[in-house]
């Protein structure tokens, strides 16, 4: 088995930055400079981005940013001992000692298991005073191989418990739950827990060790099923019945939670179980105390409870934009799909295909071509096609607003709210409400069936809860709405905001393009990016030869998000690559391509090395293109796909143009921004002795 950790991939009391970006980075590049990475950025990236999800500073000064990535070749570990720690977010301060775990994304069990073990071994207070006294890179690699080669820590607080096989200790556990009290003393209190992180290789296991540990102190039964990348044993169902208190420390939705159904229920995140698992634990207690104290749900109409309990907390506003960003994200590939059929259909078909498509359907097929069809399809053949194309491409775009209304509803009240959703945006669709009318309805829909699935209702009707009783009763409620009260107002306000696009020119075209294109760049395909392209989506449907309006934005909005990528590229690999790392340099090659083809989140790693420089200079190249490409009047019918949907573009000579003026500018805004907006270093000065 490969060598996890070479004195080659230990760097001892050096300076490696200070922040977590500079030290994850570096050691992403030592990774990659000892031949187990093929890249230094995608590695970053995805520490990085693991980062950002959770930190991973725990208590003692110790970090473990880790990740699994499809750039790493081998399992490996590279630890550093700084020598000016660095905040990786632990509550108890900056941590100096950093383990960096990248694992291949397809890594075997054995290698993720060995990795877990090392996790465990840093909550070890005489481990990690080891490796801080360590003289040598070769006696840290001894210290680490001979944790690895340590049995992993019981996940049983219980002595005789832990040490027994499964089956074993269900039994145990099932006899000590039936098992009278001694007299004049009360049952102890068990608990059980589950621990899982995303990534499933240093958090889960840590969190589970000291969850164990504060449980003994503490003098209770407790015991850990860990979620994790190397596998998960599952509790024995007798040692679930006999717990009072279960409790969940975990990044990601626990694996059969209904065997916990019914128990109270401690929940927080992973990295809690580490840096409070003493807390945790006492509050497991008192709730298992607490006939008011919240219990896993019941699955069924119970499962509103739920998703209630998590979202507890959360402001209105971060509720909603969660719910619109899930409808968007499920709307996109009906609109992505349809909108490049359509423009095939276009391609083939002629743009009066769309006056063909449906007599050419009924009465043609591929052995009996038609003899009517549009003077710029590509002859009978092409007309056929041109046809099949775009009415699969309109069917699929029909659904746009109801994909959007149901996904709301869906985000909002799960399973049981994506019926009512659908059938509400189906209405919404059909009174011409639009798209307007499929976020109001999603939102009805979803606080409807959310309302009704926190009914108590007796156990008999559970069952009926969110297969009958919800989409019903959600589905006349919303659409009852929609029909009597709601879409006729919001069909007006959709046909006035058409009717203001069509009319756009000029100096008023312009501005929208300009704010569509900030929009595009602010935050490389974040929340308001998402926004931005949204509306321009939406919109397609409504688009025509005598609307073009919509076309038009599409494109503005297209081009405008092109342009970060290509500018990055453009600054990094051909005007002045010394303003760059070795890493960028080389995701400048691949951020062309990524530009070519509409991929915004090309430009991500420059932004996230430096965001203050980046992201103003994307933003000032893409309000540009916007602009430009508003008052040429570009036209896109596709909604994705950049510079390779050509032949759904109109005048795409100056949406190439409005490109290539707006990457200029970007690339040498942030060029000239690395130069001069530099931060000046603090000077130091001297006291001067004051005469007496």
């Amino acid at each position: 088995m490969t060598q996890l950790i070479t004195t080659e991939l230990v760097e001892l009391d050096q300076n490696l930055g200070s922040s977590p970006e500079d030290v994850i980075r570096h050691l992403a590049g030592k990774v990659a400079a000892n031949g187990r990475a093929t890249e230094v950025e995608g590695l970053f990236a995805d520490a990085f981005a693991r980062e950002q999800k959770t930190a991973t500073g725990v208590p003692g000064g110790i970090a473990i940013p880790h990740c699994r990535s499809t750039a790493v070749t081998e399992p490996t570990l590279v630890m550093a001992r700084l020598s000016q720690p660095v905040d990786f977010g632990a509550k108890d301060g900056p941590a100096d000692l950093i383990f960096f775990i990248a694992a291949p994304e397809g890594a075997d069990q054995e290698h993720l298991k060995l990795l877990s073990r090392l996790a465990r071994s840093l909550i070890k207070k005489d481990f990690t005073a080891s490796l801080r006294a360590a003289r040598s890179e070769a006696e840290v690699v001894e210290l680490v191989e001979g944790a690895l080669a340590d049995k992993p820590a019981a996940h049983s607080a219980a002595a005789p418990a832990a040490a027994a096989g499964a089956a074993a200790a269900g039994s145990t556990a099932a006899a000590a739950a039936t098992e009278p009290a001694a007299a004049g003393a009360a049952r102890p209190k068990r608990l059980v827990a589950v621990t899982a992180c995303p990534t499933g290789i240093a958090h889960t296991y840590m969190a589970a060790d000291s969850l164990v540990a504060a449980a003994k102190e503490a003098g209770i039964d407790l015991q850990v099923e860990t979620q994790g990348s190397s596998g998960a044993k599952p509790l024995d169902p007798a040692v679930i019945a006999a717990a009072d208190a279960v409790i969940f420390a975990v990044d990601v939705d626990v694996r059969g939670k209904e065997r916990f159904a019914g128990m109270p229920v401690i929940n927080a995140p992973v990295k809690r179980g580490i840096d409070e698992p003493d807390k945790m634990v006492q509050e497991a207690l008192a709730a298992a105390d607490n006939p008011n104290a919240r219990r896993v749900p019941h699955y069924g109409a119970e499962e509103q409870a739920q998703q209630e309990a998590e979202e507890k907390g959360e402001h209105l506003g971060t509720k909603l934009k969660k719910a619109l960003l899930t409808g968007v994200s499920y709307m996109i590939p009906f609109v992505a799909g349809g909108g490049l059929l359509i423009a095939l259909g276009f391609l083939l078909g002629g743009y009066d295909i769309t006056g063909y498509a449906d007599k050419i359907l009924a009465e043609n097929t591929i052995g009996n071509l038609p003899t009517a069809y549009p003077e710029l399809a590509w002859g009978p053949l092409g007309a056929y096609l041109g046809a099949v194309l775009f009415k699969i491409g309109a069917l699929s775009l029909g659904f746009l607003v109801p994909a959007l209304a149901g996904y709301i509803a869906f985000a909002i009240a799960d399973r049981p709210g994506i019926a009512p959703g659908f059938v509400a945006g189906a209405v919404a669709g059909f009174m011409g409400a639009g798209f307007l009318g499929g976020i109001v309805g999603g939102l009805l829909a979803g606080y409807v069936a959310h309302s009704i699935g926190q009914l108590s209702v007796p156990r008999w009707l559970r069952g009926l809860m969110p297969v009958v009783i919800i989409p019903l009763v959600a589905s006349l409620v919303a659409s009852g709405l929609m029909f009597v009260v709601l879409g006729g107002p919001i069909a007006a306000i959709t046909v006035g905001l058409n009717n203001w696009l069509s009319g756009l020119t000029g100096a008023s075209a312009i501005a929208l393009g300009v704010i569509l294109g900030l929009m595009m760049c602010f935050d490389l395909g974040g929340p308001v990016n998402k926004v931005a392209y949204a509306f321009a989506v939406a919109g397609l449907g409504a688009a025509s030869v005598t609307n073009q309006a919509p076309w038009q934005i599409m494109a503005a909005v297209m081009a405008a998000g092109m342009v970060p990528p290509l500018a990055m590229a453009l600054a990094s690999t051909v005007l002045n690559k010394r303003l760059f790392s070795l890493a960028e340099q080389e995701n400048g090659k691949a951020a062309w391509l990524l530009g070519a083809s509409f991929i915004s989140e090309g430009a991500i790693p420059f932004a996230a090395a430096d965001p203050l420089r980046v992201i103003p200079a994307c933003m000032l190249g893409g309000a540009v293109t916007g602009a430009i490409s508003m008052a040429a009047g570009v036209g896109s019918k596709a909604p994705h796909g950049g510079i390779f949907v050509f032949f759904a573009i109109d005048n795409f000579l100056m949406f190439v143009v409005a490109i290539a003026v707006g990457t200029v500018i970007s690339a040498f805004a942030v060029i000239g921004l690395k130069r001069w907006a530099v931060k000046k270093p603090v000077d130091t000065v001297e006291a001067v002795p004051v005469a007496a």
